[in-house]
């Protein structure tokens, strides 16, 4: 029989699994998924800039279908393959990509935390991807070159009523360097955004009773609120009301394919369009010389029921086969597994927005970091998985929906 022994500090030690309670924790760099993000995100801001990230447009039907269709997406792996080693890059515009995901546009990014857009574009230049600034971002054109300067910097464009100031955003971005115009074709009026409403939320946020008794709560965001430079959009006045109003008073809805053509003709760089939702729209553009299309139906804060664009993707892969035209994707993807999927059922690239908005919320600059971790590392765990060293390996039969039938 074993002698018994008093264990020994030095033999407990290794084994125990509980800290100190004096000891600090990163609870953001200990997060492992983006839906962990997503709840330190939504304990550090107050409610209504919360729901302005996490929410969408009426009974939230379209971003809902948009999420649960990568959640039906089935892998068929091949087994058997050396994948010790892993190349996750992409070619977007015939340039290398290190990762097969882009940083896509979102409005007033400083609201969700101070460090706003800058710290967004610095993380993409770390991880070697494309970031795109919204027209509606909080910083502007020539103050993100200059803090982003190694930065694969895109454009997004909201073409407005006013024809003067859509032709002086296009030159300052071609004067800054940007790469490439995202035009954005599906938000001739606002959607109604019902969240934003029950919370009062207005563009920039006022000092209401309510607020000022939510600063109670979140001290810490309203301090930085209240000790950095104003928050207000860097391209436009803010109008003091929600972004839906500001959306139908600024916009304009009679946009067509002559705005598309007056770009391809005055712009020296890649044109993408956002907000593909139609096959024949994509063939349209793809046949009008475009560089890229991005089915998206704007996370589903616009038009509610709208198509899911991964849903849509196979169809517009075909439709435009044979084309110089890339094809990215955008709404619903909240995982590197969900971009693989994408990649698999054909796209060049995928566009993620609510992930690093969750992460800048949770914590910054170092926020957004681990968002672009935690995909890296997803993405290359699913492609060993699936026995396959590099994205164009993916085939057809690989990545499918349930119900579609077995390999």
């Amino acid at each position: 029989m074993s002698k018994r022994q008093l264990p020994r500090w030095s033999d407990l030690k290794p084994i125990l699994g509980f800290k100190s309670p004096f000891s600090r924790t990163d609870e953001v760099a200990h997060a492992v998924t983006i839906s962990q993000l997503r709840t330190i995100g939504k304990g550090k801001t107050p409610r209504a800039v919360f729901d302005y990230t996490d929410g969408a447009a009426g009974e939230e039907l379209s971003y809902g279908r948009a999420y649960e269709a990568y959640r039906r997406l089935e892998f068929h792996p091949h087994v058997l393959r050396d994948v010790s080693s892993v190349d996750t890059s992409i070619s977007i515009f015939g340039q290398k990509s290190a990762l097969p995901f882009v940083f896509s546009p979102t409005g007033f990014t400083r609201m969700m935390h101070y460090q706003g857009e800058p710290a967004v574009a610095k993380v993409a230049a770390e991880f070697g991807i494309p970031y795109t600034l919204s027209t509606l971002g909080t910083t502007s054109i020539e103050d993100l070159a200059a803090a982003a300067p190694e930065t694969r910097k895109w454009f997004q464009l909201y073409l407005w009523r006013e024809k003067a100031t859509r032709y002086e955003l296009v030159e300052r971005a071609a004067a800054a360097g940007y790469e490439a115009i995202m035009l954005t074709v599906d938000t001739v009026v606002g959607g109604m955004r019902v969240r934003d409403v029950e919370n009062g939320l207005t563009i920039p946020p006022q000092l209401t009773l309510k607020t000022m008794a939510d600063m109670a709560r979140y001290p810490k965001w309203w301090g930085n609120l209240l000790t950095t430079k104003p928050l207000e959009f860097a391209s436009l006045k803010s109008t003091g009301g929600t972004v839906a109003e500001l959306m139908n008073n600024v916009f304009d809805p009679s946009i067509t394919m002559k705005d598309v053509e007056w770009l391809k003709e005055n712009w020296p760089g890649k044109l993408i369009v956002k907000g593909v939702q139609n096959v024949n729209d994509a063939a349209m553009l793809a046949n009008a010389g475009v560089d890229a299309v991005v089915l998206s139906n704007h996370g589903g804060r616009q038009l509610d029921r709208s198509v899911v664009p991964l849903e849509l993707l196979p169809s517009v892969k075909a439709a435009i086969s044979g084309t110089a035209t890339q094809l990215f994707i955008d709404g619903g993807a909240l995982s590197g597994s969900d971009v693989v999927g994408g990649i698999g059922l054909g796209a060049d690239a995928v566009l993620v927005g609510r992930a690093y908005l969750y992460g800048i919320m949770a914590g910054g600059e170092a926020g957004v970091r681990r968002a672009a971790q935690i995909l890296q590392g997803e993405v290359e765990q699913t492609m060993r998985l699936m026995g396959i060293t590099s994205l164009d390996q993916l085939t057809p039969d690989m990545v499918r929906f349930r119900g579609q039938g077995t390999s």
